[in-house]
């Protein structure tokens, strides 16, 4: 039997934008038990250490084989899309594969479970109310998008597996997740539009986000801090989309959209131009359901996380900056407009 000490902690997603951060904190901070679930691992990790595991969530071996001798399991893997057509994917990865993953990890007696989910699954409001993690959640409103769907049915599958049995599971619930190294652009494809002057409006709603590097410090304090079944948002500033979009226009130079309509006109015109080219076999400029989110409000306290994880966040004008700069270097090209 393998001490604790010799026990790995395996992340799942850790080539993702948050996964990237968090292995590279736990390597700053001397971590040598890293293992790494992804289809392939990026040589820097390997280099340093980390042990690459070549699977999938979504399959049984696969799972079976990665939580062997682990006292802890990061599931950060995930896909992000809101598109209309991507809810059963998306539930094959983060329903199918997070029960998976958690009978695995109990299997191989595997102490802690920290899992990435979302602040949608608690955070969203008609009215601009500020919540936390006891405001009841709003089902009838997430269920309208197969993303936040999905989430929320990953932490009751995590939830119903992980009971109070000497095991612990910890939810954390980051917002809009911002800053340098979203490769996929999973998280910062808002803010390419923007500066790619595809959206066509400035939606009436408001929202979070958090700075990803800001997120991995919580998600690895999780670890000795986080409270077994407990959730905990993550995030920076609520601002209004009217006022997120000030700010990128003062930092990129790109001007703000300048149109804004009633939230019935907003998300009538978004879906009737999404049929137009969908029924053209061509992509849309943008996702009808991305406008119907930005009428809504995405705002949350982090109290919880601050004081129990010790969640800190830097000024956000940093994380804008950070971020308009990572897009432009790897996707637009310095000067492009």
């Amino acid at each position: 039997m393998a001490k604790k000490s010799d026990k790995k902690i395996l992340i799942t997603g850790g080539t993702g934008f948050l996964g990237t951060h968090l292995v590279k904190d736990f390597l700053d901070n001397g971590a040598k038990n890293l293992r790494v679930m992804a289809s392939s691992v990026p040589e820097w990790m390997t280099d340093s250490g980390v042990e690459p595991f070549a699977g999938s969530v979504t399959k049984k071996e696969d799972v079976a084989a990665a939580t062997k001798n682990c006292e802890a399991v990061y599931h950060l893997a995930g896909k992000v899309s809101f598109a209309y057509d991507g809810a059963a994917q998306m539930n094959k990865i983060h329903v199918e594969g997070t029960r998976l993953l958690c009978e695995a990890a109990k299997e191989n007696k595997v102490k802690n479970f920290i899992l990435a989910s979302s602040s949608g699954t608690s955070a969203i409001t008609e009215d601009g109310e500020i919540t936390d993690e006891n405001y009841p959640q709003p089902v009838d409103i997430l269920m309208k998008w197969a993303y936040y769907a999905s989430k929320y049915y990953q932490e009751k599958t995590a939830l119903g597996i992980y009971k109070d049995d000497g095991d612990r599971l910890v939810i954390l619930n980051p917002s809009l997740l911002l800053g340098s190294g979203d490769e996929r652009l999973s998280s910062t494809k808002v803010v390419l539009d923007f500066m790619a002057k595809k959206l066509p409006i400035t939606p009436t709603g408001g929202l979070n986000f958090v700075d990803a590097r800001d997120a991995s410090k919580a998600f690895m304090n999780a670890l000795d801090r986080g409270r077994h079944r407990e959730r905990y948002l993550l995030g920076a500033v609520n601002w209004t989309v009217k006022e997120f979009f000030a700010r990128l226009e003062r930092l990129s130079g790109v001007s703000a959209p300048m149109l804004s309509v009633p939230k019935s006109v907003a998300v009538f015109g978004s879906n009737l131009i999404d049929s137009f080219y969908k029924h053209r076999n061509k992509p849309a400029p943008f996702e009808a359901s991305e406008v119907e989110m930005g009428e809504h409000f995405w705002y949350f306290d982090s109290d919880k996380a601050v004081e129990e994880l010790g969640f800190e966040t830097r000024d956000p004008q940093e994380t804008l900056m950070d971020t308009i700069r990572y897009l432009r270097e790897n996707f637009l090209g310095e000067g492009v407009f």
